[in-house]
């Protein structure tokens, strides 16, 4: 007797895969398969920098890639061991998980060429390369992953790397920081992970795009404003918003002024990356009803955050500071949940990935010239390194949302939105946030570059040579920061088209479903 012939096509991809698929996973698998080079070479670590800094290039082409390819096709699924989503595992594209995906591994590149200076043979012996090409791997999954168990997988893959990184050193101060971002992240976490079971024994599904088209009709009977709230709380936490911010400055200043700069260019942007994704694409009417509250705690953050800032004397936790405001910024437009405001806090995004990293490093450059982070002690570098002032100049600027660098496009386009959405209020605490981040980081630059060095200052500190790795590195992150300045066009473009797939996910889920698309 004949076997009988089993027809697939249903449950699983009976085609080949197309090469241009694989693109999708690189960004992932480029950083692990290099980060797994490294511990395979662990005891050579003069070729630690090297190689990293070739796996993070070919990471960003990938990225580049994929982003160009987003953008000219839409939204691109690959789904694990061949199986149909939504049994399968897909990993999705779109355009505001593709840039922010190419944005963060630009400024890692960057700043691994800038640890070929920060990083001694220590440091590198006790991995601080793999730990970050593993930091990077999480980040990426993170943007492009279309399932959201698989997102809080990524999300502890780049918290294991994460506290690596943190102790690298293992100072008093190091470990008691990195045991304060552990204990309030793993709370963070753990409510990430009660929302996903409680979201999966709702819809039976993890999939975002099936969750997307299938939550319209499980309003009625599912809890999912139950649902929204705790992602809320747990993403908030995740992107240290208020009043969930305060593990954000007990830990950023303990490690290496290097993994700072990565940290708060990029970590705190997956945070929102994740609310944008859920409350905006899954349940956006639940987040229309949440708006007021998103509001308030958006006001919130950006303001006492810029006060913090305001309150330091070591430039490392005013830079803290600053990032908690900024995600304040950022919460303005999720509230908004207009295209506008999602335009702008997606280009703020962008924005903000770029600008404090350059801040932190630097801060980096001050210690190395000056001796010092404390304003106390800082003083005259302006006239010994007209350069670094320069520098300087054009990250305060762009951080305070002024002209020509790039803060100031997402700010007018947020608080544009407010005022179309009838929330006069919010434009104005943006734009209050936009003074006090003037007059905080003008404070910093009058101490620590404008002014003559204090008498009392130990003089014996500053160095004679100019910081080579940190003038370049500044400069590959000061060349976007004001092109998006001066020519935003493109980046607003792109910001749109993020905006427009948060908000018609018919294109994500299509690309994800392209049967029923076609039907």
């Amino acid at each position: 007797m004949a076997a009988e012939t089993i027809d697939i096509s249903n449950a699983m991809v009976t085609e080949p895969t197309v090469l241009g698929d694989w693109m999708l996973v690189a960004p992932i698998g480029v950083p692990i398969l290099f980060g797994a080079v490294l511990l395979m070479v662990r005891h050579e670590t003069r070729l630690h920098a090297g190689i990293a800094i070739a796996g993070l290039l070919l990471t960003l082409a990938a990225n580049a890639a994929l982003l160009l390819q987003v953008l000219a096709d839409g939204p691109q699924v690959m789904t694990m061991g061949r199986w149909l989503p939504p049994f399968g595992i897909s990993f999705t594209a779109d355009a505001l998980g593709a840039s922010l995906a190419f944005v963060a591994t630009l400024v890692a590149t960057v700043c691994a060429l800038y640890a070929m200076r920060d990083i001694g043979a220590t440091g590198r012996r006790y991995g601080f390369y793999p730990f970050l090409m593993l930091l990077m791997a999480g980040v990426g999954g993170s943007f492009l992953t279309g399932d959201i168990f698989n997102l809080y997988v990524w999300f502890e893959v780049f918290l294991i790397s994460s506290f690596g990184l943190l102790i690298l050193g293992s100072t008093d101060r190091q470990l008691d920081g990195a045991t304060k971002y552990a204990i309030l992240n793993l709370v963070g976490t753990t409510l990430f992970l009660t929302a996903t079971a409680y979201l999966y024994g709702t819809f039976g599904t993890l999939n975002m795009a099936d969750i997307a088209r299938r939550a319209g009709a499980m309003r009625e009977t599912g809890p999912l404003m139950t649902l929204s709230v705790l992602y809320l709380l747990a993403f908030g936490m995740k992107a240290a918003a208020f009043p969930v911010n305060f593990w954000l400055p007990a830990s950023y200043h303990t490690p290496r002024i290097v993994t700072a700069a990565l940290f708060g260019g990029v970590l705190t942007k997956v945070g929102v990356y994740a609310l944008l994704r859920v409350l905006v694409m899954l349940f956006p009417i639940e987040r229309a009803e949440l708006s007021g509250v998103i509001a308030w705690v958006a006001a919130g953050t950006m303001v006492l955050g810029i006060m913090g800032a305001i309150a330091q004397s070591d430039i490392r936790r005013v830079l803290g500071f600053v990032v908690i405001s900024g995600v304040g910024v950022m919460l303005a437009g999720l509230a908004l949940g207009t295209e506008t405001g999602l335009t702008g806090t997606i280009l703020y995004a962008f924005h903000s990935v770029l600008a404090m990293t350059a801040l932190y490093l630097l801060a980096g450059v001050i210690k190395e010239l000056g001796g010092s982070y404390s304003l106390h002690e800082l003083g005259g570098l302006y006239r010994a390194y007209p350069a670094m002032g320069a520098f300087a100049l054009v990250l305060m600027l762009a951080v305070a949302g002024l002209p020509p660098a790039s803060g100031l496009w997402p700010k007018v386009l947020l608080v544009r939105a407010s005022l179309e959405a009838g929330w006069p209020w919010l434009s104005f605490a943006i734009l209050l946030t936009g003074l006090l981040t003037t007059i905080a980081l003008g404070r910093v630059y009058i101490l620590a570059i404008w002014r003559n060095r204090p008498q009392e200052a130990p003089s014996d500190e500053v160095v004679a040579g100019a910081p080579g790795y940190g003038y370049a590195s500044m400069t590959l992150l000061c060349v976007p920061i004001i092109l998006l300045g001066v020519y935003p066009e493109p980046f607003i473009q792109v910001a749109e088209a993020a905006a427009a797939g948060l908000l018609d996910a018919s294109g994500y889920i299509g690309a994800v479903f392209p049967a029923e698309a076609a039907q």
